[in-house]
């Protein structure tokens, strides 16, 4: 990016700018004055003329002056700024008319410009201000041009088709030709619309359509392809990306809509085509009106933080101002970190690191009542499926024994939300971490019916893609080993959304929720984990099945083959936010909840495995998880299925 002019060269302009303008007008006039009497002006009229320059050049440089015209940047004006031009012209011509019509004749005759000198020097005056500045950005970009091809330290600009001659398309020309840093040259544009074919768009030809990328890409050097959409569908995207593989081209993408209204990237900022893009899921819209009231001025206690959902979290909530955030992890390094990253980001924010462990009862209780948190996000738990079938005792302390112990304690000091972030794993959980995921959900609903002040609610969804440990990272980890990228059955199929969604929906839902409620994130279509994987090879620049292969492992213990995010009898009904489910199920009485966990903590303390998988049976009984301790299982890290 190119630095700002010093101020005393930013004031220098912009006399310049005055200047240049006032002479224009000043020889509009004159122009007008000499074609309307042939450039043979009789005396009186001479005469007339000089006496009317002054205030009818005064009348224009007051309109363009207070119009907002100075604010425009020259390199960047186009038909959006040509619409201000003609609004002033307009303005700047009706005092002039309305004094040529009411001023009497021939007493006013030297105030009183005849009306085709009007309509004359308006044309010339705002025609020749926008002739400046255009030629103000013609000369930019030329400039721009040259110094790119007299740069040593740069080959030659790299040719590239832009994909999409629509309004983004055109958006992203603009931007190469401003910039002097992207070393790009735009060989045309490829649409799929056939009206377009054979035009020129900011001088940049549409030259066919996307099945022609091949051809086309044999007939000019092509590099790369570039995807210009700003709301791509992800079949499109998979269509673009296909054919580009066929014809050997590196393809990219301007960033989502989204991304560029939240300020994060700029339309030029291309970046390679991630996973995300293949889902076909709409990017969730944070109602952030909402959620800055839940969290604004607030002491906002993050269990988990140094996590991926939960240090997103942590992201999102720094961006609404809260009076403080507490971040509670037992890494210290994930803790170090993450307390480093905020401070960079928002260094006035009240960040206070606090290193514990949520199942420390003494630790924790001190840590609330110090602080008085008064909205607790309680992420941290053991999510891993296989991990937690061959340590079933401590997916029970850590998921249900430490979220009854942190919710017990933000109720009884008076905690206003704490908001439970669960998973789809626990809807007729088949594994050890969902069902204790689905009792920590029962333990939520239970502590809401006896802290009156407080609202406790949960937030389930379903697999968050590049977060620690998930399918993404492990599938890339095995492409750039060679393969074989190992998926555990051909029909497996996972909810998938990016982590910031995740992080922007459970804030949503704890703004949204009333108490008692399981809030459950609609996630869209499922994707088959075997699609994502080839989708994945084919992002690398490799062939599926081919140069890296997919080999099918079998589900592990406790996985199923598809997920879900409610139960039937859960009643789901919508809330105000489209993708945010309420759920309501029938909760365990208070004292049937105090005697199971009383039982859990039992089983858990002596490590019996079999009794605790049998307990959960009887405390669940949609449950599936068997009543034997797990047997060998394939390592976490080298399977993916999405757990």
């Amino acid at each position: 990016m190119a630095e700002s002019p010093p101020f005393w060269a930013r004031h220098l302009y912009r006399r310049v700018q005055f200047a240049l303008d006032l002479a224009v007008l000043v020889a509009s006039f004159a122009l007008a004055y000499l074609l309307r009497f042939d450039f043979a002006i009789p005396r009186d009229e001479l005469e007339h003329g000089f006496v009317q320059l002054p205030y009818v050049v005064l009348i224009q440089f007051a309109v363009v002056l207070f119009s907002g015209i100075y604010r425009f940047v020259w390199r960047y004006v186009g038909l959006a700024e040509l619409a201000a031009f003609l609004r002033a012209a307009a303005l700047s011509a009706l005092p002039v008319v309305v004094l040529r019509l009411t001023l009497p004749n021939p007493s006013y005759a030297h105030w009183r410009v005849p009306l085709s000198i009007i309509v004359l020097d308006t044309v010339f005056a705002f025609g020749g201000l926008l002739a400046v500045r255009i030629l103000r950005r013609v000369l930019y970009e030329r400039y721009e041009r040259d110094r790119r091809a007299g740069a040593e330290d740069r080959g030659r600009p790299k040719p590239v088709l832009l994909v999409g001659a629509g309004r983004a398309g055109v958006q992203v020309v603009r931007e190469i030709r401003g910039r002097g840093d992207m070393d790009l040259d735009v060989v045309g544009f490829v649409d799929d619309d056939p009206l377009k074919r054979g035009t020129v768009i900011q001088g940049v030809e549409v030259l066919g359509s996307c099945d022609e990328i091949p051809l086309l890409c044999r007939r000019y050097p092509v590099e790369s392809a570039i995807i210009a959409i700003a709301e791509s569908s992800a079949e499109s995207i998979r269509r673009i990306v296909a054919i580009c593989e066929r014809a050997r081209v590196k393809v990219q993408i301007i960033p989502g809509l989204y991304e560029i209204l939240d300020g994060r990237v700029s339309i030029g900022r291309f970046r390679d085509i991630q996973i995300e893009d293949l889902l076909g899921r709409e990017p969730v819209r944070l109602d952030e009106d909402e959620v800055e009231r839940f969290l604004s001025g607030k002491r906002v206690m993050l269990t988990g933080a140094g996590g991926s959902i939960g240090a997103e979290l942590v992201r999102q909530c720094a961006r609404f101002a809260p009076d403080r955030l507490l971040l509670v992890e037992r890494t210290e390094n994930s803790l170090f970190e993450l307390d480093r990253e905020i401070a960079d980001l928002w260094p006035g924010l009240d960040v206070v690191p606090l290193l514990a462990d949520v199942g420390d009862e003494e630790r924790m209780r001190a840590l609330l009542a110090a602080h008085r948190p008064e909205i607790v996000f309680h992420a941290a738990a053991h999510k891993h499926v296989p991990m937690m079938e061959r340590n079933p005792a401590e997916a029970i302390k850590n998921n249900v024994l430490a979220t009854h112990l942190l919710g017990r304690l933000a109720g009884e000091l008076g905690t206003e939300s704490f908001v439970l972030v669960s998973t789809d794993k626990a809807v007729r959980p088949t594994s050890v971490m969902g069902a204790s995921k689905r009792i920590a959900e029962l333990v939520v609903q239970d502590l809401d019916r006896r802290f009156l002040a407080t609202r406790f609610m949960a937030v389930r969804f379903g697999n968050v893609l590049g977060s620690a440990g998930s399918v993404i990272p492990i599938f890339r980890r095995q492409i750039e080993r060679g393969g074989p990228v190992t998926v555990t059955h051909p029909e497996a199929m996972r909810y998938f959304m990016t982590i910031p969604e995740a992080a922007q929906l459970v804030l949503e839902a704890g703004a949204l929720g009333r108490g008692g409620e399981i809030l459950i994130l609609d996630m869209g279509t499922p994707v088959k984990i075997v699609d994502l994987a080839r989708d994945m090879i084919r992002l690398s620049g490799l062939s599926p099945d081919r140069e890296i292969e997919i080999r099918f492992v079998g589900l592990r213990p406790g996985e199923k083959l598809r997920e879900e995010l409610g139960h039937s009898e859960e009643r789901l009904s919508r809330t105000r936010h489209p993708k945010i489910l309420v759920g309501r199920l029938e909760a365990l009485s208070s004292h049937a909840m105090a005697a199971a966990l009383t039982r859990l903590a039992e089983l858990a303390r002596r490590q019996e495995e079999g009794p605790l998988r049998a307990f959960l049976g009887e405390l669940l009984p949609d449950a599936q998880l068997g009543g034997e301790p797990v047997a060998e299982a394939a390592p976490p890290e080298t399977v993916g299925s999405g757990a």
